[in-house]
């Protein structure tokens, strides 16, 4: 019976993020191709004109991203419910409230809101200063920011969502950081992620690189899992870090991210007269850039599932290695599978298009293989 629901529940969110995908997809290309872009261009060349003659550019720019943030969230607003709260609550593995969830997203869309607009800022600048090759200066500086935000994200980001506290149980903090440092892995603490104010699902990460790296274990793993699981999952994410797998996830984000840039000058050029452009620069064409650089990333996703699934794979051996303890890495990923409802026998073809993980009972089979 859980296995149904589970099955059920992964399936109805598949299906909210294609749908959410293709609604992106739409408003970006309705606006592209309706002139809307242009009309919204000159409304945010209207609005930024309460500042100085030499900001304008830089300030159309922002009123442009801020309309555009406005028009994207409230029209994803309704698909968002329905899979960031109603499923939740359905499925019995949210404990938010409306207002909470409420909350977040304007927590979300305010720090998008920041983020793209400097992201388009940059962007834009970039291309009046080198209408050509703007893409690879770009694509260079935003390596730079991945990493940035990667190593501040605990820190900055984190403890605006959640609550996050230094871990109270003695025992545990000291054999998790000794197990990091058995492994090589220099790490700053062990914490108390607190999900279990939102959500029942259970989760933990070392979170951060570098002066920022820390132990995370969410409350509902602490209040459900023995210490021995927590020490097995624990291993697997420090795994991630022996291996240097996050640098090279930002590695291959990074060349994503110069060829979607690349991609988007060469549709710019291409499509400014026929789309109503005045040039490159015209940040009425942002849809048509976002359009082109997210069409890379679209279609490496299943490579970049791929990789990922690669990675999962060898940070699994692992932490078996490590910590020599295959009964508590199966049970870990058995009470993961069913707090999380987590998908038992998911599809070849879903599996290629949406697991980044490999499928539980995949993971369970190599550690029955490894106790054998």
């Amino acid at each position: 019976m859980n296995e149904d629901k589970a099955t059920r529940y992964q399936r109805l969110k598949r299906q909210a993020s294609v749908v959410s995908v293709l609604w992106g997809v739409l408003l970006l290309g309705g606006l592209a191709a309706t002139g809307a872009a242009t009309a919204l261009r000159d409304l945010a060349g209207r609005l930024a004109g309460v500042f100085p003659a030499s900001w304008h550019a830089p300030a159309t720019v922002l009123c442009f991203v801020v309309l555009l943030s406005f028009l994207n969230e409230i029209a994803g607003l309704p698909l968002g419910f329905y899979s960031g709260f109603h499923l939740e609550r359905q499925y019995e593995l949210s404990k938010d409230t409306l207002g909470g969830w409420l909350a977040d997203q304007a927590k979300s869309f305010a720090i998008g809101i920041v983020l793209a607009a400097g992201a388009a800022e940059l962007v834009y600048a970039l291309i009046r200063w080198s209408p050509e090759h703007w893409w690879l200066s770009a694509g260079l500086t935003f390596t730079l920011l991945i990493v940035g935000l990667t190593n501040v994200a605990p820190v900055l980001l984190l403890p605006i969502f959640y609550s996050v506290k230094p871990l109270d149980r003695d025992a545990l903090r000291a054999r998790l950081l000794a197990l990091a440092d058995r492994a090589g892995a220099r790490v700053l603490g062990a914490y108390e992620w607190g999900l279990g104010e939102k959500t029942k699902k259970a989760n933990a990460a070392l979170a951060g690189l570098g002066a920022t790296r820390r132990i995370l274990v969410s409350d509902t793993m602490l209040a459900e899992f023995s210490d021995d699981e927590i020490e097995v999952v624990l291993a697997h994410e420090i795994a991630h870090h022996v291996h240097g797998d996050i640098w090279k996830g930002i590695a291959f984000e990074s060349v994503l991210i110069v060829a979607g840039f690349f991609l988007a000058s060469q549709v710019l050029h291409a499509a400014a007269g026929a789309a109503g452009l005045r040039g490159v620069d015209d940040v009425a064409g942002l849809p048509l850039l976002l359009l082109a650089a997210g069409a890379v990333s679209l279609v490496m996703v299943p490579a970049a599932h791929a990789m990922s699934r690669g990675f999962e794979r060898d940070a699994d051996r692992f932490a078996l290695n490590l910590t020599k303890n295959p009964h508590a890495f199966i049970s870990a990923m058995r009470r993961l599978g069913a707090q999380n409802l987590a998908e038992d026998d998911p599809s070849r073809i879903v599996q290629w298009l949406f697991y980044s993980h490999p499928p539980v009972r995949d993971r369970i089979a190599a550690a029955q293989a490894f106790k054998r």
